[in-house]
């Protein structure tokens, strides 16, 4: 197995993710796995607790950043420009116990990014 990159390796990529987000200004991202929801969100940013439900992308100046995960409560996500939806990354479906409740819960979470782009 790979290990999750360290803080500053995220740090040092993030650049290139905020000027990705710049250039595609994106309806819906969806973070896959908790290193994607901690380079958007912050270290505090769970997986587990924070999954499958819409919230507002924090504004790109404080992505990544422990600002971020406290914005989220102050606008509803369907009045944000870009949402954003974490959910796990795919290879947690191939590690689970029960691969099909996990898949069906990953198909779950993604169909709910889905809605936002219809």
């Amino acid at each position: 197995m790979h290990e999750a990159p360290n803080a500053g390796e995220m740090r040092a990529c993030r650049p290139w993710l905020l000027a990705e987000l710049r250039i595609l200004e994106p309806d819906v991202v969806v973070a896959l796995g908790a290193t994607a929801g901690k380079a958007l969100l912050g270290s505090s940013f769970r997986v587990t607790k924070q999954r499958g439900v819409l919230m507002p992308l924090p504004d790109l100046e404080t992505i990544g950043t422990p600002s971020a995960a406290r914005e989220l409560g102050d606008e509803p996500p369907e009045r944000a420009d870009t949402q954003l939806l974490a959910t796990i990354h795919p290879s947690a479906v191939l590690r689970a116990e029960d691969r099909d409740q996990t898949y069906a819960g990953f198909l779950d979470d993604l169909k709910t990014a889905a809605s936002v782009l219809h």
